[in-house]
């Protein structure tokens, strides 16, 4: 049930949100690869608003079934390369904060395929969809609503 309607929320959180996705959306890092953080971080978080527009956008940049089915278990499977594995292990870790530093384990395979630079935008990308999800599910909007014509 929606608490807050986006006719609610002061735009300029909106609009600052946004100028923080354009910037990740036009850095060096592959959209695709954001857009999987960003769905993983939804099923994380339980945002069932941010999974289904997620889901539908990488289903518009052509991503498998058999991958979106399986990101939730992603551990388990073989469908995802050394690069993503890194990737979602340290936006696994990021999104389920605990009272210790992010370990050299989680963060050192990151260094294999990223810069120092992207490693940063990395956590930006997985903070900035944290900072979302928590929104979407305090305000309540209705999951099934967003078009890919939006995006």
């Amino acid at each position: 049930m929606e608490r807050i309607s986006y006719t609610d929320v002061p735009q300029e959180i909106f609009t600052n949100l946004m100028a923080i996705e354009n910037y990740l959306d036009n850095s060096t890092l592959d959209l695709h690869l954001l857009e999987l953080i960003r769905l993983r971080v939804a099923q994380k978080n339980g945002c069932a608003y941010c999974v289904d527009m997620h889901h539908k956008i990488l289903k518009k940049h052509n991503e498998t079934d058999l991958r979106l089915s399986s990101l939730c278990v992603w551990e388990e499977t073989n469908y995802f390369s050394e690069k993503e594995r890194a990737v979602l292990k340290f936006t696994d870790a990021l999104t389920r904060l605990e009272r210790q530093p992010i370990s050299d384990s989680v963060f050192n395979p990151l260094l294999e395929h990223f810069t120092k630079a992207e490693i940063a935008q990395l956590t930006l990308a997985i903070s900035q969809i944290n900072t979302w999800t928590r929104l979407m599910k305090t305000f309540g909007f209705t999951p099934g609503n967003f078009r890919i014509d939006q995006n």
